[in-house]
């Protein structure tokens, strides 16, 4: 049976995701309660024709949007990387969005010699706050690195400029965009090879009403025609544009 025959139909999805994300998801200057990014256009574009409408909310940390989504008070997490933790209340869309490669990025003039996880012991790093990246290179880091999670990516940049931290953990992309935005692109380098490059899905939580089996399906065959187009690529270039352009 078809998306919308279907009894009980979920007509309107409220979704959030990581603030901290551009071009996948950031919050405009000139509206903070939401969420803008080429994560939502794609969302849109996916579930508007089966007469869903989207609802994308700024929670105010990628924390709270974790907790929001177990509690079920979200209908949809628009980006989250798969780990044994969140599969226990989150079930994830194939195929993935995207593919997501995260790098060390240290001050310019403070670089150090990196070729594996191991050349990070006994540095300090930051990232945000409930941050994955792979769940190997999680546990290698439960294990064995100091890494501090902070409530917003702008402060972990400014702690290793000042020398607080030695390397931030962030996104390739969204390291550019952010460093862009700030005006420090040229301060900071991104050293080689990335810790990990991990799938970025779409994810509904079990608590949510709207998690349905017709919509997961009805979901996940209008994804894959997205994704088998490689929209998401357009959409990067558009809202890669339009972040380092906003007012």
């Amino acid at each position: 049976m078809a998306y919308g025959q279907s009894e009980g139909v979920c007509d309107t999805l409220v979704v959030s995701g990581n603030p901290e994300y551009p071009p996948l998801l950031w919050r405009p200057a000139d509206n903070p309660s939401t969420l803008v990014g080429a994560v939502p256009a794609l969302l849109r574009e996916i579930v508007e024709p089966l007469g869903i409408e989207v609802k994308v909310k700024d929670l105010g940390s990628w924390a709270r949007v974790l907790h929001q989504a177990r509690t079920g008070e979200l209908d949809l997490i628009a980006g989250a990387f798969i780990t044994d933790e969140r599969q226990t209340f989150l079930d994830y869309i194939q195929p993935p969005i995207t593919w997501q490669p995260t790098h060390i990025w240290v001050a310019r003039g403070r670089e150090f010699n990196y070729r594996y996880w191991s050349d990070l012991r006994g540095k300090r790093g930051a990232t945000l706050i409930n941050n994955s990246f792979g769940q190997d290179f999680d546990r290698f880091a439960e294990d064995h690195l100091s890494i501090e999670g902070i409530r917003t990516i702008e402060q972990s940049f400014r702690m290793a400029k000042l020398g607080r931290v030695d390397y931030v953990l962030y996104e390739h992309l969204q390291g550019h965009a952010k460093l862009a935005r700030l005006g420090l692109e040229d301060e900071f380098v991104d050293l080689l090879p990335p810790i990990s490059s991990e799938p970025l899905y779409f994810a509904f939580p079990r608590n949510s009403a709207c998690n349905t089996e017709a919509l997961r399906s009805a979901f996940a065959e209008r994804l894959a025609e997205a994704t088998g187009d490689r929209r998401i690529d357009r959409l990067l270039e558009e809202y890669t544009d339009r972040y380092l352009n906003e007012k």
